[in-house]
């Protein structure tokens, strides 16, 4: 199929660090790529794929050179212009336009957009299918109206529970997110350390990962990106217990990086109190063979198999105890769960699906799925 990938432009393909969207669009792109489809990649500077690159802007707009994103708003009496630094909203319609007027000129059989809420305006002007996957996009009540508007177009969810937060969309399908499972050796023999990898952020639930462990008496340690809208939030709750012995902060570690200290973790935690979509950081401890212990709330029920590659729990005691219980879980099931469900060939699979179904008009509603 030709198959335009319409990727965010906030960090280049792949990502090196911090990207979880523009990950999956990746590792989705390389994957049908391999499968012998025809994929046109539309994505920001600095991009690598296997796929045709469409470079819609010079720079990622979390790389674009820091004099330029840091200028100052100010009128310039010479010009008579207002100068000031790049308007991502402006690069984004400029990347969204270039595949729209490529798409609207019959080039693609389906275009697949992991743009929020953005690319969905277009959706009836073109000539093939516009899919969108919501990445968790439906988070955001403010989105709400755009999405009510164009409800009829088709979505596709990255887990059941991801649909609790707009369950009038029209899902066509619910297609896991997929890594690269190379990119996560396995490794059955661990260290007796915790690890919590995400952002530091509120809904994380950093601070409850470092009251699990400081109760459990267990080392942890954490990496991740902090925002600066919750630099105080991090500042307060978290900075004051890392005394780099029982708590120490790694900082945003690449997937490279991150990889070993996966290996050898003898646990995640994931202490959420949101509905996330989905948790790559959940799927990359199960490749390396790592078990979690995991709030029950969003996707993670659908992710951990409970009892098997992790436990489930709802209360800071409840994690507290299953801590003890982390070296009687296999290694290996954690390994074979990602194999069999979240690999990037499973979710490649699963698009396939979609996009055909899509080209064939089969655009109604999978309630049941």
């Amino acid at each position: 199929m030709r198959i335009a990938m319409l990727a965010p432009i906030s960090w280049p393909l792949p990502p090196t660090g911090y990207g979880p969207w523009e990950l999956v669009a990746h590792n989705l792109t390389e994957e049908l790529v391999r499968l012998g489809h025809d994929v046109t990649l539309f994505a920001a500077g600095g991009t690598v794929s296997s796929a045709k690159v469409v470079t819609t802007c010079p720079h990622a707009l979390s790389t674009w050179p820091e004099p330029e994103r840091s200028r100052e708003r100010r009128y310039d009496p010479q010009t008579g212009l207002l100068e000031g630094p790049p308007d991502s909203r402006a690069l984004e319609q400029l990347h969204i336009a270039a595949c729209m007027e490529r798409a609207s000129a019959g080039e693609f059989d389906v275009v697949h957009s992991h743009l929020h809420i953005h690319a969905l305006v277009f959706g009836r002007f073109i000539k093939c299918p516009l899919v969108t996957t919501l990445h968790g996009a439906t988070w955001v009540r403010a989105a709400h109206p755009v999405f009510e508007a164009y409800k009829d177009l088709p979505f596709v969810s990255i887990s059941h529970a991801e649909r609790q937060m707009l369950p009038n969309l029209n899902y066509v399908a619910t297609v896991y997110n997929g890594i690269r499972l190379d990119d996560f050796p396995f490794q059955p023999e661990k260290d007796d350390y915790l690890l919590f990898a995400g952002r530091l952020s509120p809904e994380k639930g950093p601070d409850v990962a470092i009251e699990i462990a400081r109760r459990a008496d267990r080392r942890l340690l954490m990496a991740g990106l902090i925002e600066p809208q919750y630099q105080e939030f991090f500042d307060a709750k978290v900075k004051p217990h890392i005394d780099g012995k029982q708590v120490e902060y790694l900082g945003l570690l690449s997937q490279r990086d991150l990889a070993p200290i996966y290996r050898k973790a003898a646990g995640v935690l994931f202490p959420i109190n949101w509905c996330e979509p989905f948790g790559l950081v959940a799927v990359e401890a199960q490749a390396s063979g790592t078990p979690l212990i995991a709030t029950r709330f969003g996707a993670l029920p659908e992710i951990i198999v409970e009892g098997e590659t992790g436990f489930v729990v709802d209360t800071i005691d409840e994690a507290v105890r299953a801590v003890d219980r982390l070296g009687a879980l296999s290694p290996t099931a954690c390994r074979k769960n990602t194999e069999s469900r979240f690999s990037a060939a499973a979710m490649a699979k699963g698009y396939e699906a979609v996009y055909e179904n899509a080209a064939e008009g089969g655009l109604r509603a999978e309630r049941n799925s």
